[in-house]
């Protein structure tokens, strides 16, 4: 049985990974209904003490709400660590500051967490892009995990800020953080907040319509809410579930069974051909799973087609005029292979891959479906169309780096070099060259020879 060690950076790592626990215990109690420890249920709890978790923020507002809560229980608080003073949403404080500060007890936690497991299979990483703490120390504490589990993928889900985000150093964090993603993730999930938005505004939609049975059941197991931190709703907690459902969806072969299960590490095995560009674009379907809204079930066919709608995706992208390097199929639900073999198939032609890889597929089967529903599906698309994000955020970089604003706070951090800046801008810009050369390649398409068949 392999496990996996969930680490949560900052106020958005934790709210978005405790809501996480919070619907994965709901969700397996809803399958398990005579409560029984079972080796599913091992792929991520540990049986009575603590779980393969590690809390870290230099708040402690979330985490000792977390510690009020109903899920006070799933924690072991000697796996939490906090501070009072917070990063001030500078990256330098996070990655330098505290980095150093608290290197040898985060290395002490994360040790201890992966002793607990049998066989490590991946440490999964949540934190968001424009904060100080998320983005600074979330970054220092992925590069410890490279140092000191050098052979353990690394798989991040990151929170990037949208061009209206409130915090004005969110486009230096940023680059300064996808400078170290680059070098020490194995495989990134990107989400955008705009993004977020958008699919909450669309629920909220759907919600609110005229048809009977268009109504958020509130108490259900994966409502927008977010009871397992506090009573009332807060602006975030619904963009928080839908990331949550995002890292449901993707740990469900972990744990249940399923005809064709895939372990996370495989995902950056199947999905990344070129050890850099490892920027993969999450797209869910149906969206109502985020909500629970009542509404019949899409059908299946119809499911496969929303998967690579970029109304379904975590990132605001057309992936269908960008060029596609490898794609993974995560279905949940009473789906055969046959209906994913067709869909594909049918899908293909629309879908423009890179010539060397037209079979770079990667699917796996659960049976187990998520509350409420008789299917849903979760896509990860390596796709090119991730470069005007990256683009983008160089742009609201440039803006504030050419009159040098704000430079100030990052510099008087010990250990904080303007050089810094430069190589982290410089590396976005490879990256961005390389995401260039390749869709350059897209107009040179051509369909691959027909395939010798073997006389029978």
């Amino acid at each position: 049985m392999t496990q996996s060690v969930v680490v949560q950076v900052g106020q958005c790592g934790n709210q978005v990974g405790c809501r996480f626990w919070d619907l994965a215990l709901r969700e397996h109690a809803h399958v398990n209904k005579r409560g029984l420890y079972d080796e599913a249920l091992n792929s991520f709890f540990r049986n009575v003490d603590s779980r393969y978790a590690v809390l870290v923020d230099m708040e402690e507002g979330v985490v000792n709400q977390i510690l009020q809560g109903p899920l006070r229980e799933v924690f072991d608080s000697t796996q939490l660590l906090t501070d009072v003073s917070g990063s001030g949403n500078n990256w330098a404080v996070g990655n330098m500051t505290y980095g150093s500060a608290y290197r040898e007890k985060i290395v002490d936690k994360l040790r201890k967490a992966a002793e607990q497991c049998d066989c490590l299979q991946c440490f999964f990483l949540i934190h968001s892009m424009g904060g100080g703490t998320g983005s600074g120390l979330g970054t220092r504490v992925l590069s410890l995990l490279e140092e000191e589990f050098p052979e353990v993928c690394r798989v991040v889900t990151s929170i990037y800020p949208s061009g209206e985000d409130d915090v004005i150093t969110s486009p230096y964090n940023s680059v300064l953080a996808m400078n170290k993603l680059t070098e020490h993730a194995d495989c990134v999930l990107l989400v955008e907040n705009q993004s977020l938005v958008d699919i909450v505004n669309k629920i909220k939609v759907m919600s609110h319509g005229t048809k009977p049975g268009l109504n958020i059941k509130r108490n259900s197991a994966v409502t927008s809410g977010q009871e397992g931190l506090s009573g009332a709703e807060k602006p975030f907690d619904a963009m928080n579930n839908i990331v949550a459902n995002l890292l449901l969806n993707i740990t469900s072969s972990a744990r249940f069974e399923g005809s064709l299960n895939m372990d996370l590490n495989e995902i950056a095995m199947n999905l990344v051909p070129f050890p850099r560009l490892h920027y993969l674009v999450p797209s869910l379907t149906p969206l109502y799973t985020l909500a629970d809204i009542n509404v019949p079930t899409r059908r299946l066919d119809q499911m496969f087609s929303d998967a690579f709608s970029k109304d379904h995706q975590l990132i605001q992208a057309d992936p269908k005029h960008s060029l596609y390097l490898a794609c993974a199929l995560m279905v949940r639900g009473n789906v055969q292979v046959s209906d994913v073999r067709r869909n594909i198939e049918r899908l293909r032609p629309s879908l423009p891959f890179v010539s060397w890889n037209q079979e770079g597929w990667k699917t796996s089967l659960c049976s187990v479906p998520p509350v409420g529903h008789s299917h849903s599906l979760l896509a990860l698309a390596n796709n090119t169309c991730v470069k005007p994000t990256f683009m983008e955020l160089r742009e609201r970089f440039t803006k504030l780096y050419r009159k040098k604003a704000h430079l100030h706070h990052y510099l008087h951090v010990e250990g904080m070099e303007q050089s810094f800046f430069s190589e982290a801008i410089a590396s976005l810009n490879s990256l961005i060259e390389e995401y260039h050369h390749l869709d350059a390649t897209k107009a040179r398409l051509t369909p691959d020879a027909p395939r010798l068949s073997i006389a029978r």
